[in-house]
């Protein structure tokens, strides 16, 4: 009720907002593209024109065609391109935008170009999602710092908590946390797991669902296994994610352990809401991660979660009250961390059950929306005063 509350207050104040412009500059679609669209059906709810600037043949863009979303798109060549900070100009005086929300690094670039090159007057507010420093230099140093970035979103308190060495004006910033669509994930335990990849059935399922990047240190992931077959305990290891750029390191590793018959790469998957519920351990080992939503879908799927202290993820996972962590790189410790979820059905009910709760109080789609365009709301009804 009170979430309907603020979001009622919010539409009652918010008539200075007659438009967005989202820019996005990913080829891919990953956690942070998915936070774009559910921004964006919920701004689009309340009646709100809103356009999408995104790649040209991306995903986003076959996203914003599928949904009737306004888009216009554009060839990235780099990501320091004034022809893109021109159009973002152009379109924010054409179409009347009162805001101009860029959603990652590049496309804050862009956006900064419109201003300094373009004079364009429109309020930006940028989104940070990553959790390492933000780069030395004076390019980075006056785009976080103009004047005419009046918030910058962090997807967690660790992150603003790495922005604010980078900003004068610490006051800018707002934490506002991702969230997930709770309603997706609505599917009882399958068999699809299994019967694709031959799963024995007394075999354990321990998975990680993240692109084979080199923040998602899938290195340790494998060290984990190691450790956790070493104990005896029968497992099959899943790691469920498109390449990012390390899947065939990841592969020379795997041989160099020895494991290639327990440790399956499945590629991405479409099937995340039905497939999660069969895994019985959700191993998160990530070095960097600004949050990792894909913990919030086990939270969902009541798997219980293991996970590093990277980034963002103590903030979703409390340790021994909604999952369990350990330091980053620890694979010993993770992986007596998976023994003892798996030999402790009282844990492991108490687990999922307080990541159950977390989840529906603060990491849904609805209360990020709500966030977000309370934002907004602060930009346009404060004279773009702090």
């Amino acid at each position: 009720m009170f979430l309907v509350g603020l979001l009622h207050d919010l539409e009652k104040k918010m008539n200075n907002l007659k438009s967005v412009l989202h820019i996005s500059s990913a080829r891919t679609w990953r956690g942070g593209e998915q936070q774009i669209a559910y921004l964006v059906e919920a701004v689009q709810a309340r009646g709100i024109e809103q356009y999408v600037l995104c790649v040209e043949e991306s995903p986003m863009a076959a996203w914003c065609q599928q949904h009737k979303i306004n888009c216009i798109t554009y060839k990235k060549r780099s990501s320091f391109s004034p022809k893109i900070g021109e159009k973002v100009a152009a379109i924010s005086h054409i179409k009347k935008i009162s805001i101009v929300h860029a959603h990652d690094s590049h496309a804050h670039t862009y956006a900064f170009l419109s201003i300094i090159l373009n004079w364009n007057p429109t309020p930006i507010v940028v989104s940070r999602r990553v959790d390492f420093p933000v780069k030395k230099g004076w390019l980075s140093s006056w785009k976080y710092n103009h004047a005419s970035i009046k918030r910058i979103i962090c997807i967690s308190d660790k992150i603003r908590s790495v922005v604010e060495k980078s900003t004068k004006d610490v006051t800018r910033l707002r934490v506002v946390h991702s969230g997930i669509d709770v309603a997706r994930f609505q599917y009882k335990k399958s068999d699809i797991l299994r019967t694709t990849y031959q799963v024995p059935v007394e075999n354990k399922i321990i998975a990680n669902i993240a692109a084979i990047a080199g923040h998602k240190d899938y290195f340790t992931f494998v060290d984990t296994a190691k450790y956790i077959l070493e104990k005896g305990i029968k497992a099959t290891f899943l790691i469920i994610g498109g390449d990012g750029g390390m899947s065939t390191k990841i592969d020379e590793y795997i041989k160099t352990k020895g494991l290639e018959h327990n440790i399956i790469k499945t590629g991405f998957r479409e099937d995340i809401p039905q497939i999660l519920p069969e895994v019985d351990v959700f191993l998160f080992t990530s070095k960097e991660e600004g949050l990792g939503t894909s913990v919030l879908d086990a939270f969902a799927c009541q798997v219980p979660v293991v996970a590093t202290r990277a980034g963002g993820i103590p903030e979703m996972v409390i340790h021994e009250v909604t999952g369990l962590l350990s330091d980053i790189g620890d694979s010993k410790n993770l992986a007596s961390q998976v023994q003892r979820v798996l030999q402790n059905n009282d844990l492991k009910e108490q687990l999922t059950r307080n990541a159950s709760t977390k989840l529906l109080a603060q990491f849904t789609k609805s209360s990020m929306a709500a966030g977000v365009l309370k934002v907004y709301e602060e930009v346009l009804n404060s004279g773009n005063q702090q």
